[in-house]
């Protein structure tokens, strides 16, 4: 199922626009770069917009939101739609701060997102208007007791939203708000190295891009992707290798993986 997406995204090589956070841009455009995609960030009001315009996907990240950046990320979702070009968005921590929770509303409400990326406590805060972990990392989990609960969460989200609904975790979740992809692909060890799921936003972008009309697909692909990724970084680690090395090995893997190798990699079932 996944192999043509990855082949379109090496043939493609799509220009995919990030305004993403300070934390993690290099490791991200790195990243856009290994799948195959072409990376530009620009987050000037001033020309972000025009950046847009000419690139195959958008990634609106708020890992480190500030107040001068906001109309970019509002113009630039503006011209996507305007031009049908696939918008993810990570709403990092949005459930941190007041700030974060009232930027990520206003963006859903003024921009049409492809795709919805985070994990459990921040899909719950902008669902569900709940506040949940303080950071980036998310305290609650996707478990075989509450699975159902989860499937029931991004299948809704997904049905208001319009948006593909990726939530990330243990199990990672897929929804259009009609069939749930429930993905086992990664590594616990990948939770050591930041921007991780910053940057699986940024290779859902990609597939998005590479694969117009295709955006469930497109992002279980991603998701399959950067977890196969994971898994291919962690088997490499020696006694001496720790998460440095995994950083880059992941890095790595994302370079070399082939369409065959995602397939028969792949760990999903549909619900």
């Amino acid at each position: 199922m996944f192999a043509p997406l990855l082949q379109n995204l090496r043939d493609r090589r799509p220009l995919v626009h990030a305004i993403t956070n300070y934390v993690t841009a290099n490791d991200c455009a790195n990243l856009l770069l290994a799948c195959g995609a072409s990376p530009i960030m620009a987050d000037e009001p001033e020309e972000a917009p025009e950046i847009t315009a000419r690139a195959a996907g958008l990634v609106l990240n708020l890992g480190t939101l500030h107040r001068t950046t906001i109309p970019a990320l509002l113009a630039c979702g503006r011209t996507a739609n305007a031009r049908g070009i696939p918008v993810v968005l990570d709403p990092v921590g949005v459930g941190a701060s007041r700030f974060r929770r009232d930027t990520a509303l206003r963006l859903l409400r003024e921009v049409r997102f492809t795709v919805i990326r985070g994990n459990l406590s921040e899909m719950e805060t902008l669902a569900r208007g709940q506040s949940g972990a303080p950071g980036v990392d998310s305290t609650d989990r996707v478990t075989p007791d509450n699975l159902d609960a989860c499937c029931a969460l991004v299948r809704d989200f997904a049905r208001r939203t319009g948006a593909v609904v990726a939530m990330s975790g243990a199990v990672d979740l897929v929804s259009d708000g009609d069939k749930v992809f429930c993905i086992r692909n990664g590594h616990p060890m990948m939770g050591l190295v930041t921007g991780t799921g910053c940057q699986l936003s940024c290779l859902a972008g990609a597939f998005a891009a590479a694969n117009p009309g295709q955006p469930l697909e497109a992002a279980a692909a991603a998701v399959c992707a950067m977890g196969l990724c994971g898994e291919i970084a962690h088997a490499r680690l020696g006694p001496l290798d720790g998460s440095g090395s995994l950083r880059t090995y992941l890095l790595d893997a994302v370079c070399r993986l082939t369409p065959d190798q995602l397939e028969k990699g792949a760990r999903y079932a549909l619900r």
